[in-house]
Parts: C-alpha cells; structure tokens; sequence
C-alpha cells in the first residue's frame, strides 16, 4: 500500500511534541511492514543548529505553483530516504525564520494559516510530480493519506474538493488524524477564498461559534475551521487512544467538534502510539548510570543512586523517587501538584520535577526546592538526557494530565521498570493498567499469568478525580505497596516492562484502519 504522512513536525527535522514522534517513528515501522511511505513536512529554516538535519534532503528539482492567498507561490521538494521511508520537505520563504515552528516570543505566527495552506497544497501534488531516482515510480493517486492535524487538515477538503471531481485521486483514501483537538486552524470566516477551496465547499470548513462564546452582539460567530473541513471531508478518523477518541464526543472534550464526531462514530477509531524501542531501552541508554533488564533489575537502583546524588538528595533506597517530566501547563497539570505539595512532603518521599512553561509554575518548582531542600528538586527548562535519568532513576512518575490524548512518558517509564501514577484520562487510561491487589504476583513473576482473566498485577496507578485528595489517595497506596511488598512491587514492574509497547504493534492496527478506508468507497468527491 502507498500511504502518505503530512504533518507540520516530523522527527528528528522538527519537533515540538509527540506529533513530530509519531510521523518520524510510525511511517518506519509500516515501510518494515511491507508498505511504501512518504512523510511531508516543511523545510524549517531558523538559524539555528537544527538546519543542519536537513542537509541530507537533496533537492529534487521539482517545482510545484500554488495558487493561494490571491497569488501563485512556488515552493521547491527536497527528499531524503531513512530507513526506507521518502521523507519530502516543502520549501518556502514562509519556513525560513527565526523562533519555533508556530510562533516567537510574541505568539503564534500572523501567517500560518498561510503557511499551511501551502504544505496542504504541496502534499497533494507531491504524490503526482515526484519520481525519485532510484525508488521506482511516483506514488501516484492510488494512495492513503494521512493528514496529522489541522496543520494538515486542507488535504482531505482539496482530495475532495479540486481533485476527485476531475478524476484525480478517485482511488486515493484520506484519514484525518486527530493528535490535538484544542488546536483546529481557525481564521476569520473572510479568510476562506484564500485556501485555493472551490467556493461552493464553504459549508464544510464554516463553523459558527454559540453565543456565550461570541465577542459582542453583532458577531455571527462565523470562522474558518480547518479541523472541522477535515473531519467532515475525510474518509475516517483517527486519534491516538481509544479513550480520547470517546473523549473528543463529548461537550467536555469536543471543542465544539463533538457533534461532527459523533455524526461519524462509526468512522471514528482511537489506537495508542507506540514508542522507539531502542531510543528508549534500560539495557543501553548512555544517558544513565547503568544498564538494567526485566530480568536483572540492580542497575536501576544504581540509576536511582546516581540521580539521587547529581541532584543532592538524600540517598536513601528506601524512599519512593518519584518524578514529573512535562510541559509546565494547564493540560500537564502540575498546578495539582502545587496544590498537594504539602500533602506530599509530609509522606517520606522525594519529588523531581523537570519542565519548562508558565513563569509562575516555573516559580513554584524554584521555592518548593528552596522549601524542602532534602525532599524536593525542580529542574526549569528541557534536557534530554535528564528526562532519560529522571525515567530510569525514579520509582514512580507523576502524570497528573487534564487531559491527555495518548502520552508518551507514561509509556517510557513503563519501559523502564517506572511506574505511572496519572489520572484517568484519554490515552493515560488505556495504557495504564490498574494497581490490582488480587493479582497473582508470582504467575507474573514466572511469566504464566493470564492478564485478560483478572490475573495481572497491574502496571500503574489511576486517579478518577482531577483534585489533591485523588491524587494523594494513588500516591499513599503507590508508597505503600513500594514499602510494604517488594515482590507485588516486582512483579507490577514485570508486568509493565514485558508490555509490547513498539511501533509495530501500533502499526498493525493503522493498518486495519487504512484496509477500512479502502474498502469503502470515498466519503465525499
């Protein structure tokens, strides 16, 4: 099968967040699969170290003219091959600035509707124009597309829109593939004959705002949203957990979008990601202090040891390390844990938090650690290698999301012998298996337990209320089996360390999905 990726980010050229992860990992693990995988992306050009990733792209010579925003606009592709997958970036003076991806120290980009509109463009020709030397023939239109967000979110309305209907990519099949649903592209309703969108299309990307949400009296509440086109325009959607694709249904999730959604349940599915295997692997990591395995777990006290002591904490054995690795937001949570902060250190435990965000969360983590000097660490801003020996050096990680749509680092711990407490939420819920005091530790132990009939021990901990009490009642019963039963507390980390947590395994099921898409025929076009 032909499948092609657009996204805005893609690993390791250009990441904010999991979506860059997931269309750098998972287009691999399909081409291992058997399948032909292209992944679109921007050619970001900041200044930066960064540019430097790209000087394996080569150019194709390959111009496409887009006619957008009142004018036509070239943008040239560049491609790189790793590890079998076509990586194709879309070149632009739009990409080329200084600050992140989305914005700069005075907020998101005036231009990225701009911006974007661009990439969704390009993608839609690339399939069509590009012949790599080497690689065989252009995708061509019998392909599935996969477009990541509303950054992607035009492909599908132009599949349907300025395509099909002149019998281009009538065998083509688009997924719109849901990783945020806070973030939906939208832009004033007078924005809209600038897309390159045949007019009479207007009514799938119109979304009008309810009257609590509009500005004054006179404001119709009418916009442009991209997400809302790309759900309404493509032939399934996708998100990234079962719990989250239930979740984004409902008025509490939705956005707005709960009702589109809900009119196509029966095209909507949720699959958890999986995560690089050897990226993330406690039997060579070098950014640890020593090696350890599922089957020799005293490498992992020493990796708790050596974080104990570069962050001068006490180091003591005996006290639960448990840590925080996470944006420093609303979503993240970590305001929960400045409520129960004094809550927490009056238990016999130890607390480190790594993150960057909000200047009064980032002022928060800078008194607690001056507050309680042997029992308290936070560390402001981002590190890489930190965030791998804060996984492999801590007992439990703290993951108290709002909401989450699948999580990456709860997977990571559990890689690692690390186990999440997080509360019950999106894709936190479907990865975490519930503490289960029943289970039968030593059929776990022995690899024997039948974890479908109620035998597991569990991989985690789950809180169902977003307050301090939930999360101190999931930290107490967390310490107290730590403490109190070090074999169930072996056994819980057996259970998540022998987890199929790999991309191949998340790859299987996408593949199941894009069979559904083809099976039936386009959902409009």
């Amino acid at each position: 099968m032909n499948i092609v990726f657009v996204s805005s980010e893609v690993a390791p050229w250009s990441k904010t967040g999991g979506l860059g992860d997931v269309c750098g990992a998972l287009p691999q693990a399909l081409v291992a699969r058997g399948h032909r995988v292209m992944v679109i992306s921007p050619k970001y050009q900041n200044g930066s170290k960064a540019d430097a990733l790209y000087n394996g792209a080569l150019d194709t010579c390959t111009r496409a003219k887009i006619g957008c925003f009142g004018a036509e606009h070239e943008v040239g592709f560049f491609h790189q091959i790793k590890n079998g997958v076509d990586y194709v970036f879309v070149d632009h003076a739009s990409f080329h600035r200084k600050g992140s991806l989305y914005g700069d120290s005075f907020g998101v980009y005036g231009d990225n509707q701009f911006r974007f509109t661009l990439l969704a463009h390009a993608a839609c020709e690339a399939p069509l124009q590009l012949a790599f030397e080497g690689c065989g023939d252009r995708y061509g239109q019998d392909i599935v597309f996969v477009a990541n967000d509303w950054h992607a979110g035009l492909v599908p309305t132009l599949v349907a829109s300025k395509y099909r209907p002149h019998g281009v990519y009538r065998d083509a099949r688009t997924i719109c593939a849901i990783h945020n649903i806070f973030h939906q592209g939208v832009e004033p309703s007078t924005t809209f004959p600038c897309l390159g969108v045949p007019t009479e299309w207007y009514g799938a990307l119109e979304y009008q705002y309810p009257h609590h949400m509009r500005a004054h009296e006179l404001d119709e509440g009418r916009v442009v949203n991209i997400l809302k086109g790309a759900i309404a325009t493509s032939d399934r959607v996708l998100t990234v957990s079962q719990g989250y694709a239930y979740e984004i249904t409902t008025p509490e999730g939705g956005k707005g979008m709960e009702g589109l959604l809900l009119s196509r349940a029966n095209k909507l599915d949720g699959i958890a990601n999986g995560i690089d295997m050897d990226e993330w692997n406690p039997e060579a990591d070098p950014d640890c202090a020593a090696p350890y395995s599922v089957i020799d777990l005293s490498g992992k006290l020493e990796c708790k040891r050596a974080l104990q002591k570069e962050l001068g904490l006490p180091e003591r054995d005996d006290v639960p390390l448990m840590g925080f690795i996470g944006r420093l937001d609303w979503q993240k949570g970590p305001d929960l844990l400045q409520q129960a902060l004094h809550d927490m250190m009056r238990e016999d435990i130890q607390v480190v938090m790594l993150g960057s965000g909000l200047p009064e969360l980032e002022d928060f983590m800078r008194w607690a650690e001056g507050e309680y000097k042997d029992k308290f660490r936070g560390w402001v801003g981002f590190s890489v290698p930190m965030a791998h020996r804060i996984t492999a050096g801590c007992d439990l990680l703290l993951m108290p999301s709002r909401f989450e749509p699948c999580g990456l680092n709860q997977l990571y711990a559990m890689r690692y012998g690390t186990l999440p407490i997080a509360h019950a939420t999106g894709g936190l819920k479907d990865t975490i298996t519930p503490h289960n005091a029943f289970g039968d530790a030593d059929k776990v132990l022995a690899g024997t337990a039948d974890v479908s009939q109620g035998e597991g021990v569990g991989t985690g901990w789950l809180f169902n209320d977003m307050n301090a009490d939930a999360l101190m009642w999931a930290i107490r019963s967390a310490c107290d089996v730590y403490r109190s039963d070090k074999k169930f507390w072996r056994a819980m980390q057996t259970q998540a360390m022998t987890q199929d947590l790999s991309w191949n395994n998340a790859a299987r099921k996408w593949e199941q999905v894009f069979e559904w898409a083809k099976m039936d025929p386009p959902h409009c076009g």
